[in-house]
């Protein structure tokens, strides 16, 4: 109506954003200085508001339609013509966690949806200890709304459950995976393989990629002469268990390309 257009000031909020449970509003009323005041949102989703007998529900609702509706509010029994704005000061319900290997892990507070790819460049990007992988849990939105959101390009984003992605994949554009508010993102660190016997530098290699048996090999600066190259073991513990099985793989064969050279599994 033309009424609540006037209710509204010339600066436009996010109509994404919806307002939730722990989030503090500014509440301006133009003209009335009394009663402008910061306030917080209530348990039970709702703000209370100077010379409003009731108080005004605000979760859920855009910065836009809780302007409308205590305009809506004040005009019934107070102000002939209001305008209110509403200003975030702390969107508390909006909140994103990074752990793992990052360089400036913690909550993130936003107003917008923002790719996980950009939620990584907020946390300082991965860092020398990040291995490939970074891992999504998506516990459900906090503020308990029903959001239209924007729609996202990847159809299983707003699912709820754990996502793995390589990091690699977002980089290149091979996926577009969303944040929703409660998000927490954790980008593992690098993987180990331990590579010993007859090559020339045993130890432990870090795989930042995703590593074949003869890539390890040549990590530890390749085999010594009079190697057994029919027989390089690979002990590989089974997942889930404690148990371990020894696989046998020729050298041989796969420099001729009459085998697979087997990727390796961490540790």
């Amino acid at each position: 109506s033309t009424s609540s257009d006037r209710a509204l000031t010339a600066v436009r909020q996010d109509d994404n954003y919806r307002i939730g449970y722990r989030d503090k509003l500014a509440v301006q009323v133009f003209r009335h200085a009394e009663l402008s005041q910061t306030v917080s949102v209530n348990p039970n989703g709702t703000i209370n508001l100077f010379r409003l007998p009731e108080p005004v529900v605000a979760v859920c609702k855009t910065m836009r339609q809780l302007a409308i509706d205590i305009a809506d509010a004040y005009r019934k029994d107070y102000l002939k013509n209001p305008e209110v704005n509403i200003v975030p000061v702390e969107q508390m319900s909006q909140t994103l966690a990074v752990m793992g290997a990052v360089e400036k892990p913690g909550n993130f507070f936003v107003n917008r949806r923002v790719h996980l790819l950009e939620l990584l460049a907020m946390a300082g990007g991965p860092s020398k200890e990040a291995g490939s992988r970074v891992l999504v849990a998506r516990t459900g939105s906090n503020s308990d709304c029903q959001q239209a959101l924007a729609p996202s390009s990847d159809p299983d984003s707003d699912k709820v459950g754990l996502y793995d992605f390589r990091i690699r994949d977002l980089q290149e554009g091979k996926h577009s995976f969303m944040m929703q508010p409660g998000d927490i993102v954790s980008v593992l660190e690098a993987d180990l393989v331990f590579v010993y016997g007859n090559v020339n530098e045993q130890g432990q290699v870090v795989m930042k990629q995703p590593m074949t048996l003869t890539q390890a090999i040549a990590s530890a600066k390749g085999i010594k002469p009079a190697t057994k190259k029919d027989k390089v073991r690979i002990i590989r513990q089974k997942p889930g268990t404690l148990e371990r099985e020894e696989i046998i793989v020729n050298l041989v064969a796969i420099d001729k390309r009459k085998a697979e050279d087997p990727y390796l599994l961490p540790n």
